[in-house]
């Protein structure tokens, strides 16, 4: 009986110790509840609202934290990143319902919209300048450290052959239309007039052309321009002046001489950043507006600035390691801003570019015929692909086409190199094509001798008249490995000609990566399919447009 009555006490302590545990528990969870109710309703009742942005790439370093900050505020952001061009042309192929805004790097491509009611609120979310970067040491050794520069200087610099410089396409990127753009529009507003007549104008060709003569190589993407810069030994560089401040941590954490930017006085070309709101049925205003604040926030403006954004209009007295003198960056001057042309003037201006302005390129093909090219219709697909390149109204769509003044060369090779290697303009691509489509695939794989053969003919250019690029194209692995022969032709030589290189097939990417390593080339996939690593190869080596087939001028 004791025994009973024992084991009884023993339970009932414990439910009463449970008891008032659980009492306990409800009652911090009433006194929590009461003391932070607001919030707490607030986290199960907030409504999320889910926007889709169609971004320029230049404003992708700004990804996590646009994220991060919006869904603090309740909204949750989808952004697809594209090109600024390729943003307009999105837009203009009715693909404006699936977005509620584009951010874009410069509110001049809204001049290229069809339909201008599309875009009815623009504002500006950060300031980022276009600018030349050069090696410290030579812009001392010209003199011109705390100097005064005009755009008339930095011609006679470059048309005297004292400067050379890589940049981003002209075609393809915001960074070198936009440069490009502004300074048409000067060269023709230094004559006394806007017309579209004026730039077919014998000085104005020879002046634009004597800007573009000193281009060392162009880049497909800013991201690749900078890899580029930093692989190659080159000695200046256009691109964003934020582009250029990153690049200038990365030169002088290797010990290397940093970038110093030149601001000329008569005028820099402007990146304003804005973010469009997209006018139509599904999209709610209030949500752009409730992002345009989110974007102009102090939280967001920190994070911008710290990224080497600029945040102010005119000048700051701010003084900082980002925006720092050493680099030759002046915070408190006042930019003089290049202005952009009208809309048929911009039309006019890309159209003629190909032809008329850039530098003229000499790209040589080195295409694989070795018998593993019948596999899986590999040399069918090789051959339609070279003649999308090659056919004019094909490439025209990808602005990717060649102009009369450029230089196209097709080296055939298996274990052996053909015997018919032939240079054509770019505007002779008839012969070429049915050339091309003659090729009987057999043998084995040797692609050094190739690419040797290649190197020998475009060691003779004129770098002053002709960028240089070669295109390789594999489906495997080289059967005999030549690397270290190629490495010292290449050396040797004294060579700075790039190689970009398309895997398919069964390709040895090892061998291919050490020819990018090199030569500061790149290598694209082609497995998915060859046009589209096609079209890649050419944004990154070559600029051709015809605009007025895009856009209804």
């Amino acid at each position: 009986m004791n025994e009973n009555y024992g084991d009884y006490f023993k339970v009932n302590r414990k439910v009463n110790v449970t008891a008032i545990l659980l009492v306990l528990i409800v009652a911090v969870i009433g006194i929590g509840y009461f003391l932070f109710k607001d919030e707490i309703n607030s986290y199960f009742t907030k409504k999320i609202t889910k926007m889709t942005i169609l971004s320029s790439t230049s404003n992708e370093f700004f990804d996590a934290d646009l994220k991060r900050l919006a869904l603090s505020n309740n909204i949750e952001i989808t952004i697809d990143y594209k090109e600024d061009i390729e943003i307009i042309e999105s837009i203009n192929n009715n693909s404006s319902s699936n977005y509620n805004a584009i951010w874009l790097s410069n509110s001049i491509w809204l001049n290229m919209l069809n339909n201008e009611t599309i875009a009815t609120d623009v504002k500006t979310m950060g300031i980022s300048p276009v600018v030349l970067g050069i090696n410290k040491d030579l812009v001392a050794s010209l003199g011109l450290i705390n100097k005064d520069i005009t755009n008339k200087d930095l011609w006679g610099l470059i048309s005297s052959g004292k400067l050379k410089f890589v940049m981003s396409s002209v075609t393809q990127t915001n960074a070198g239309a936009s440069l490009y753009l502004g300074l048409v529009n000067y060269i023709v507003s230094e004559m006394g007039g806007i017309d579209k007549n004026i730039l077919q104008n014998e000085m104005v060709v020879n002046n634009v052309k004597s800007f573009f003569n000193g281009v060392e190589r162009v880049a497909g993407s800013d991201e690749y321009l900078s890899e580029m810069f930093l692989n190659g030994n080159y000695n200046a560089i256009i691109s964003y002046e934020k582009s250029l401040i990153d690049l200038n941590k990365e030169l002088t954490s290797k010990g290397k001489s940093p970038l110093y930017l030149m601001y000329p006085t008569d005028g820099v070309a402007i990146n304003d950043m804005p973010l469009v709101y997209i006018n139509n049925t599904k999209n709610n205003k209030d949500d752009y507006d409730k992002l345009v604040s989110i974007l102009r926030s102090n939280d967001a403006k920190n994070l911008l600035y710290k990224s080497g954004i600029r945040t102010w209009y005119g000048t700051s007295d701010t003084s900082s390691a980002i925006f720092s003198s050493d680099y030759g960056i002046n915070t408190t001057r006042y930019l003089t801003a290049l202005k952009y042309p009208n809309r048929e003037i911009m039309v006019e201006a890309l159209d003629l570019y190909a032809d008329n302005f850039r530098k003229p390129n000499h790209t040589i093909f080195c295409l694989d015929t070795s018998a593993s090219m019948n596999d899986n219709n590999g040399l069918t697909e090789l051959k339609d692909a070279m003649k999308y390149i090659l056919t004019k109204e094909d490439a025209i769509k990808d602005r990717i086409q060649f102009s009369s003044n450029d230089k196209i060369t097709v080296i055939p090779f298996n274990e052996t190199i053909s015997n018919d290697i032939v240079t054509y303009s770019g505007s002779n691509t008839n012969t070429l094509k049915y050339s091309i489509n003659r090729i009987v695939a057999g043998g084995e794989t040797n692609f050094y001798g190739p690419l040797i053969k290649a190197l020998s003919i475009l060691k003779k250019e004129d770098n002053s008249n002709y960028t240089t690029t070669i295109v390789l194209m594999t489906d495997g692995q080289s059967d005999k490995n030549y690397y270290e022969e190629f490495m010292n032709y290449y050396k040797n030589n004294n060579l700075n000609i790039p190689i970009y290189s398309i895997t398919f097939g069964n390709s040895n990417e090892s061998q291919l990566n050490e020819l990018a390593s090199l030569t500061n080339g790149k290598v694209f996939n082609g497995k998915d399919g060859l046009k589209q690593a096609f079209k890649e190869v050419r944004s990154y080596n070559y600029d051709g447009v015809l605009w007025k087939v895009m856009y209804k001028v």
